[in-house]
């Protein structure tokens, strides 16, 4: 399962309702967080995501989407935390992140390492990748995409069956990929095993316009998270701030051809009742939402389910 939890959906400063830009994702069981604008430690909290995380990827230098990193590095440590973390942001935001995590103390009693991505380089894992971007925000800034590797085909059990295999150990050697011989004779793998079957992705872009490259990353997303920030009645307004409308963004998911939408970082005019951009986005995305913190969206492998 991939859950995404989003722990602040307000542009530039918070409100009543909303705190600032984050989001934490959990696959299977590594967690990171996207953006950490400040309180985001308490978020973390409030809606009991766990302060496990492997890693902080930040996708651009404006302090609501930063500048809760120095809170919450002070308490993983003084939860004793010994395990090494990541931050991660676009080019040239080292020597600032760095600043920030070593703000106020001479030391992190845990290791961190901070990187760099442009876009197009990614973090690889072991099962998938998270990879950046490049997003329209008029200052360095990258989006992030979790991607995992294609998954093994279907595995045709009657089949199998048929030629004489076992079940055990035989079915999940022919299911990885290797050959087995059963009876003095030699089965491949493609000959109970289907296609490769892509796997998962979630895109986020931070605060954006539409943009031509977040169209290639997004392509069949199961979930796109975009910026959301403004209604068609201030669409100059967001041309001018390098942000999106809420039909900029429906505009973009359906041409991606994404399965959901989720919209976020609102402006606090639409804090307390955001109705009219997801009606806005609806019009052309139909199962577009305006997220709200706390917000959680479950995505498996053959449903969705949102929480």
């Amino acid at each position: 399962m991939i859950r995404v939890t989003f722990l602040g959906t307000a542009a530039a400063r918070p409100t009543v309702g909303r705190n600032v830009s984050a989001i934490s994702v959990q696959r299977e069981g590594d967690l990171w967080l996207w953006d950490c604008g400040e309180g985001t430690q308490r978020q973390m909290m409030r809606y009991q995501t766990g302060f496990g995380i492997r890693g902080i990827f930040v996708t651009h230098l404006h302090a609501d989407h930063y500048l809760g990193i120095m809170g919450l590095l002070r308490t993983l440590a003084l939860q004793g935390r010994e395990d090494p973390l990541i931050l991660v942001g676009p080019p040239g935001s080292r020597e600032s992140l760095h600043a920030i995590a070593f703000l106020g103390v001479e030391r992190i009693p845990f290791p961190l390492e901070i990187l760099e991505l442009a876009p197009g380089e990614q973090v690889t894992l072991e099962e998938y990748d998270i990879r950046a971007f490049q997003v329209w925000h008029g200052i360095s800034a990258v989006g992030y995409a979790l991607r995992e590797h294609p998954r093994p085909g279907r595995f045709d059990v009657a089949r199998a069956r048929a030629l004489g295999v076992p079940e055990g150990p035989l079915f999940g050697k022919l299911h990885r990929g290797e050959g087995v011989e059963v009876e003095g004779r030699w089965i491949g793998p493609e000959e109970v095993v289907g296609p490769s079957r892509a796997g998962r992705t979630v895109v986020y872009t931070g605060d954006s316009r539409p943009a031509d490259s977040t169209l290639e990353e997004a392509q069949g997303t199961r979930l796109l998270i975009h910026d959301g920030t403004f209604g068609e009645d201030e669409a100059d307004r967001a041309r001018s701030t390098f942000h999106s409308t809420a039909r900029d963004a429906a505009v973009l998911a359906r041409k991606a051809g994404a399965h959901r939408l989720a919209l976020t970082h609102l402006s606090a005019r639409y804090a307390a009742d955001p109705r009219p951009l997801e009606a806005e986005a609806r019009k052309v995305f139909p199962t577009a939402v305006v997220a709200h913190d706390g917000l959680t969206i479950e995505i498996g492998y053959d449903q969705e389910e949102e929480g």
